[in-house]
């Protein structure tokens, strides 16, 4: 409706300027919002003001001058002119109750736009470093990011969702060292864990999986793992220096065919277990991108190439240097160590252009906010490659702090005392977790207090919401047991009689999923949607005890049942696009 209420503006607007009295080079899009206030209309234009001047009138005058050229249309009831020049436009009963068979029509697809136009967007997040199971501050980019994503596909965005296995750092070789460390204790080895090693139980049952595999075949004794290494740190030494070497001597007992065998256990079981973590919280990906084909396929000393090629790369002491610097980075970067070793930014580099190879016309990091300083560096990369930095978007999310008991629960990878994602899911469910990670800003800190999320009350907004489409559901089965049908063509027949304030305002929200759909997706926003729906719930259980819906009068019956049904609609749709399922009873 507001996209037709504007094109009827435009239309008055190309018919001033047609006679000269706007010039044609002023003319924009036509402002248009709803109003604040009911009692000035259902649309309000400001359109009189941002052309008074370059029209040479006054805005009010210029007002009467749009009004007067506006077409009769049976969608507006009346027209005024408000203040210094709004115009105030009062939709008549038929068009704003219109909104109901058109969601009831659309089904599903109702509130589905094409502002994407079809351009293609890769979103990818989470991208966890496959060491240990996601934790609940993954939970929240997983949430997040399949939003983002869901929403831009509904607003006509032909999006890929793309997940970036890190299966070629220095992490990864710090879990082999950790999973085998663990297989030498099991074997009977008494030896220290190192500080910076992964703790988690996880590690253990990889080594027992290899325990099991190969027995003490592959033991080593204490004296051929700890000779000549450096202190660790509870010993006065350097953690990083002693895991380094932990990891050679791994290498070195045993062996490089070993040592990989180890290597890709880790990975492989920890991968997998994040695919079904994922998997089962209902986020899905099309492509699962190894960082380890970036070198194999060649395109991280592409890359370098490129940046060299183009004048953005120095040596200086026998390492490669990229000169971020000229595109607004606070200081130069380095790509290849002195030793020949590519740095992991390089890598990013890479990966960074691949994806533009790739087709992608705007491309989506979702990051935690503690990756905020690596933003510039990558927006120079772009810049040096010869590509439109403003194609390159990053959305930060900041941490999610998990309270159990009124408690705070700390978390850290390493040292294996962290909640999972799994555990999460399975104390709240899956409903609460998704909409919960969702229902805030991701530039805010979110508090997830689990008692909430488990509460069956109206503070708990999931809840709530989900009660409001339920309550939908068993208001038709009590019209079954009464021996009652719905009759769609009646009710349509008779939307005008829906006239309580309850009713009014009912019917103006779910007029307005549409604009909260297109505005969510383009501000990547999926909270402006969990909102909506608080507020689409509220409005509704307040009309349900309020009034009665199966009445004797059976137009005014099948009305009230056909806004039921849309307004149930709509929120079906609202929570599928926030991966929240939409009960039939709870």
């Amino acid at each position: 409706m507001k996209t037709e209420i504007q094109a009827l503006l435009k239309t008055a607007v190309d018919a001033l300027s047609s006679n000269g009295v706007i010039p044609e080079d002023a003319i924009g899009e036509v402002p248009l919002s709803r109003a604040k206030d009911a009692s000035h209309g259902d649309f309000a234009s400001s359109v009189a003001l941002q052309l008074a001047k370059p029209a040479r009138r006054k805005p009010r005058e210029l007002a009467e001058l749009i009004v007067a050229r506006l077409a009769a249309d049976e969608r507006i009831a009346k027209v005024e002119i408000a203040g210094p020049g709004f115009i105030n436009l009062h939709l008549s009963a038929a068009a704003r109750c219109a909104v109901i068979g058109n969601v009831l029509s659309a089904g599903a697809q109702y509130g589905r736009c094409s502002v994407g136009a079809g351009k293609r967007v890769q979103v990818e997040f989470v991208s966890a470093n496959p060491t240990g199971p996601l934790h609940v501050g993954h939970g929240r980019g997983a949430a997040y990011g399949a939003a983002v994503a869901d929403l831009l596909s509904v607003a006509g965005f032909d999006v890929q969702r793309e997940y970036y296995v890190n299966d070629a750092g220095r992490q990864m070789s710090i879990l082999a060292a950790s999973v085998w460390l663990r297989y030498l204790q099991r074997c009977g080895a008494e030896l220290p864990f190192p500080v910076n090693g992964y703790k988690g139980d996880y590690v253990r049952d990889y080594a027992e999986v290899l325990f099991e595999e190969e027995g003490d075949a592959w033991a080593s004794t204490s004296a051929e793992v700890l000779d000549g290494l450096p202190a660790d740190e509870t010993d006065g030494g350097d953690k990083e220096a002693y895991i380094d070497a932990l990891i050679e001597r791994a290498r070195e007992l045993l062996g490089d065919i070993r040592y990989r065998y180890v290597f890709e256990l880790g990975l492989t079981r920890i991968l997998d277990d994040i695919r079904e973590d994922l998997r089962e919280f209902g986020v899905e990906y099309e492509e699962w991108y190894s960082e380890r084909t970036l070198t194999e396929r060649g395109l991280v000393n592409k890359a370098i190439e490129r940046l060299r090629e183009a004048g953005h790369v120095y040596e200086q002491k026998g390492a490669l240097w990229f000169r971020s610097t000229d595109f607004g980075d606070e200081k130069d970067r380095v790509v290849q160590r002195d030793n020949g070793q590519t740095t992991y930014f390089a890598s990013d580099i890479a990966y960074l252009m691949d994806k533009f190879e790739r087709g992608f016309e705007r491309v989506i990091y979702v990051w935690g906010a503690d990756h905020h300083g690596y933003v510039p560096r990558m927006k120079a990369a772009l810049q040096a490659l010869g590509d439109d930095p403003s194609r390159l978007d990053f959305l930060l999310v900041q941490f999610a702090i998990l309270y159990r008991g009124g408690e705070r629960v700390q978390m850290s990878t390493r040292s294996g005392s962290f909640v999972t994602l799994r555990e999460l899911r399975e104390e709240v469910g899956n409903d609460a977790a998704r909409f919960f990670y969702v229902m805030r800003a991701p530039s805010q800190h979110l508090d997830f207090d689990l008692d909430l999320a488990k509460s069956q009350s109206s503070d708990n907004p999931v809840y709530y919401i989900q009660y409001a489409h339920a309550r939908v559901a068993s208001v038709m089965r009590q019209l079954a047991e009464r021996g009652l049908e719905h009759d769609p063509a009646n009710g349509a027949a008779h939307f005008g009689r829906l006239d309580t304030p309850h009713e009014e305002a009912l019917i103006n929200a779910l007029s307005r999923y549409p604009e909260v759909i297109e505005s969510a997706a383009l501000a990547a926003e999926p909270h402006q949607v969990a909102q909506f729906l608080r507020d689409l719930a509220q409005g509704f259980h307040t009309w349900y005890n309020a009034e009665q819906f199966i009445v004797d009068d059976a137009q005014l019956r099948d009305a009230r049942l056909g806004l039921c049904l849309a307004t149930q609609q709509v929120i079906r749709n609202g929570l599928n696009l926030l991966g929240v399922s939409a009960p039939e009873t709870m």
